[in-house]
């Protein structure tokens, strides 16, 4: 964050993202968010899931992601834990057809073979994300650098580990971020979930995409230029001076101002 900045100008700052926090921090966000898959369910795996794939897929045009994400529903008959643990090779077959982007068919098997590995040797998916961090963990770097070696011992192509985007080689890993701010942040403004509770919100990252670093950068909270896992740890710093326990709550002040051009 820039030092420059004077008292005022800092508490002009921190009204700005409180203010807008609670604008977009609301329920009439979801329906046009990837989140809203998620929210279509109740059971903890189900949420975990539907969240995990909704965020994998959150890149590109909204409508595009959400549509998408329903068909991956869809051939999941609605009840994706149950599918996970319980479907067979032939049940796979749809699946084949499935493109979002650069992410296919055989990265959707894949993945629904990883995530079979995890909830077949684990009541939930959390287990594995708290397997690599402590509670004395500055960031979840950790968590996901553990779950991602964990996913890809499953067997894949090496193309699908692109979709697993991996800090240790700079990535921002932008989806695994938003994924875990729906899994860990209280549910207080009816958005995220708060189901986790091992992994603090305090430890949580920005998902720093093409909105949220050009917002961030305007308003003197980010000087890095490139949008990479040094940028995502630079601006979440700066949001801590503002609320040291949840930083990443001011993802909903920054994405809504990008993307409603109001900075």
């Amino acid at each position: 964050m820039n030092l420059n900045k004077s008292n005022e100008a800092v508490h002009r700052l921190h009204d700005l993202l409180e203010t807008k926090y609670k604008l977009y921090n609301r329920v009439n966000f979801i329906e046009a968010d990837p989140v809203s898959i998620p929210h279509r369910f109740t059971k903890k795996q189900d949420i975990e899931i539907a969240g995990f794939l909704a965020a994998t897929l959150a890149w590109g045009n909204r409508k595009t992601i959400i549509k998408n994400a329903l068909q991956l529903m869809e051939w999941m008959d609605e009840a994706p834990h149950q599918f996970i643990v319980g479907h067979t090779k032939a049940q796979q077959k749809p699946f084949l057809k499935f493109v979002h982007r650069t992410f296919n068919g055989h990265d959707a098997i894949f993945f629904l073979n990883a995530l079979k590995k995890i909830y077949t040797n684990h009541q939930s998916m959390e287990v594995v994300f708290n397997a690599g961090i402590s509670p004395q963990a500055a960031t979840i770097k950790p968590a996901l650098v553990h779950f991602r070696d964990y996913f890809l011992s499953t067997p894949h192509l090496s193309r699908s580990e692109k979709h697993l985007s991996n800090p240790e080689a700079k990535s921002s890993a932008k989806r695994l971020c938003m994924f875990l701010r729906w899994m860990v942040r209280p549910q207080a403004g009816g958005v995220d979930f708060g189901i986790w509770q091992h992994i603090q919100p305090s430890q949580l990252c920005l998902p720093l995409d093409v909105h949220t670093g050009r917002v961030s950068r305007e308003l003197g909270l980010l000087q890095r230029q490139q949008n990479d896992w040094q940028a995502v740890e630079e601006v979440t710093q700066a949001l801590k001076q503002f609320d040291a326990k949840d930083p990443v709550k001011y993802d909903f002040a920054l994405f809504g101002l990008g993307v409603n051009g109001e900075i």
